[in-house]
């Protein structure tokens, strides 16, 4: 930051405290609404297939707006796209409490959702172009517990305010956190000059020839892909015509608006980014790093929550290790990014999460929360060690008034991991558990003496209960049905857990690649 901006005089941690109120609610309200979805299902009466809409309508705005944040922010600048961005998720959350509708619902969730698209890359270009050189690592640290937290929290948040209060609540606690953060933003945020500069220069171009096309075809192509991302599963994927129609359009969108972006002098969307080796490398690896973070955090609360019998509030309670050690080791590792090679920071995040991975893969009916701690914090120590030098290194390179534009390319391809992830790790559950199942239903046929004397076992146990025999005998065949599914759900996560481990083994050598551009100031080149 140079001396003549406005906000050299201002302390950086209220800055980074000023523009993490936004960005802290808009990672937790992407997940804060999965366990009260039954309680809101019965609310505004959808069905078990639409009520996933409610998340579906708040991820595709989102990911939508990310992109185009520094398109926005050239023309506004990107203390007014933060503002505006904050206060239309709060007049969005507002909306959303006051839903008494399935569709009005949803409507309101697409407003919050894109309000919420461009908080992230705002936070992140904001503590980016405010802490010194130096002190970059830390910067992208704060920006780090933010992300990461968020998913965590939020499941754990909203069953609890569900629990003691009601839905709406989920949606209205944001107003005075929201408010608190827009009077301090209004304060403490001041852009420097040159990216002020260097913005009224380019909407300067960019009003002479606006990218039309290329906003277009992002946003069909976006909305396309973000909808076979999120209903793919409930819809059977390629069996369905609706999956197959999203899924061309989404290709034919996204491959027109690459070409659109980089033969037109004036793009929407600075694909040219990706250029930079670096960039493109930490970008890549920060997709994949967090396909692996959201895929996991979809498994262990099923696990916890459908084998083990914990509640949504419990499951939440049981993943916080990983949250815990998240949050002390990430500002460690900021410390630490001046002087310790990235792509060995990186390295070591990669073989900690295969570790952890692999500890994992041996969960069974008997393993308690207790045992499940010591995995949590392993792969909690190497998202910290992911996900600070990645985003730090990617943007090491980039000049200082374009880090908006490569934040929201950041986030965005970012986000489209995580989606990723959470499809294919949905969809491979799935198919884990009924090879499985198929697998063990041949040892408990009634052919086997050990079914015999179990199920004659049960029927007596149950018999003396007053049971007719009929009862006793489907209780029975229940009982046996219900442990093969519960062993084959085992078997599931086990393969899961494992396949994840592996497949980020397998970026290492990219991961090795790394290098980060510490001596150079980010100013423009």
């Amino acid at each position: 930051m140079k001396e003549s901006d406005p906000s050299a005089a201002v302390n950086k941690w209220l800055i980074a405290l000023s523009v993490g109120f936004g960005a802290v609610m808009g990672t937790i309200d992407s997940s804060i609404v999965n366990v009260s979805l039954p309680h809101i299902r019965g609310s505004v009466g959808a069905t078990l297939q639409e009520i996933t809409w409610i998340s579906t309508a708040y991820i595709i705005t989102t990911v939508l707006v990310m992109p185009l944040t520094g398109f926005l922010g050239a023309f506004f600048g990107q203390k007014r796209v933060y503002q505006a961005s904050l206060l239309i998720f709060l007049i969005g959350s507002a909306l959303c409490g006051m839903a008494r509708s399935f569709e009005a619902l949803v409507a309101f969730r697409a407003i919050q959702g894109l309000g919420a698209g461009s908080l992230q890359p705002t936070q992140q270009a904001i503590l980016r172009q405010t802490f010194p050189k130096e002190e970059q690592g830390m910067a992208v640290a704060l920006f780090a517990m933010v992300i990461m937290i968020g998913p965590a929290v939020g499941p754990t948040l909203g069953g609890w305010i569900t629990d003691n209060y009601n839905w709406p609540w989920i949606f209205y606690i944001n107003l005075p956190i929201g408010a608190l953060g827009l009077l301090m933003v209004a304060r403490f945020v001041h852009e420097p000059e040159d990216v002020l500069a260097a913005n009224r220069a380019r909407a300067s171009q960019l009003r002479g020839s606006v990218d039309w096309s290329g906003i277009g075809l992002i946003c069909i192509g976006v909305a396309a892909l973000q909808y076979v991302l999120e209903e793919g599963q409930s819809e059977d994927w390629f069996e369905s015509s609706s999956i197959r129609l999203a899924s061309f359009t989404a290709a034919v969108a996204l491959v027109a608006f690459v070409i659109r972006e980089l033969t037109t002098p004036t793009p929407a969307v600075d694909l040219r980014l990706f250029k930079d080796r670096t960039f493109a490398i930490g970008t890549v690896l920060g997709a994949v790093q967090f396909s692996m973070l959201i895929g996991s955090m979809f498994l262990l609360p099923i696990y916890m929550q459908e084998v083990l019998g914990f509640s949504a509030t419990d499951a939440g309670i049981g993943l916080m290790p990983r949250v815990l050690t998240m949050l002390a080791v990430t500002p460690l590792v900021g410390r630490l990014y001046n002087h310790v090679p990235p792509a060995l920071t990186v390295s070591t995040g990669v073989v900690l999460f295969a570790i952890g991975s692999y500890q994992l893969s041996h969960v069974t009916l008997d393993t308690s929360t207790a045992e499940l701690a010591t995995p949590l914090v392993i792969t909690g120590i190497a998202f910290a060690c992911l996900f600070v030098p990645l985003t730090t290194t990617a943007l090491s390179n980039i000049p200082r008034h374009k880090l908006i534009d490569a934040s929201g390319l950041n986030s965005f391809v970012r986000q489209i991991g995580a989606s990723v992830g959470l499809a294919v790790f949905a969809t491979l559950l799935t198919r884990f558990s009924a090879q499985a199942k198929a697998g063990l239903l041949p040892l408990v046929s009634a052919a086997r003496p050990e079914t015999v004397s179990f199920l004659e076992g049960a029927v007596t146990r149950l018999g003396g209960h007053g049971f007719d025999a009929a009862a006793t005998r489907l209780a029975a065949l229940a009982i046996v049905n219900g442990r093969v599914t519960a062993q084959a759900m085992i078997l599931a996560f086990e393969k899961s857990f494992l396949l994840q481990g592996m497949l980020l083994l397998l970026v290492l050598p990219l991961a090795l690649m790394l290098r980060a551009n510490r001596q150079a100031a980010i100013e423009d080149k």
